[in-house]
């Protein structure tokens, strides 16, 4: 796509997927960070497969704990 031709939105996508795919642990360091003050959309967006199924993981484990322990 040419540069002429892309909208403002295309340009800051592209740039964002570029750099997710040259900086993958710093992305999900910028969700975390994100996260805090963010919305649920852009943690998961930026996380990927792996790290939503390891925050997943984290959840359903904690929840069993807390069922097991204050029950």
């Amino acid at each position: 796509m040419n540069n002429d031709k892309e909208t403002p939105e295309q340009r800051r996508e592209r740039l964002r997927q570029e750099e997710l795919k040259r900086n993958p642990t710093g992305s999900m360091n910028d969700a975390f960070n994100r996260g805090s003050s963010g919305n649920l959309a852009d943690l998961t967006g930026s996380l990927g497969w792996k790290g939503l199924g390891i925050i997943i993981l984290l959840i359903i484990v904690g929840r069993i704990i807390m069922f097991i322990f204050f029950e």
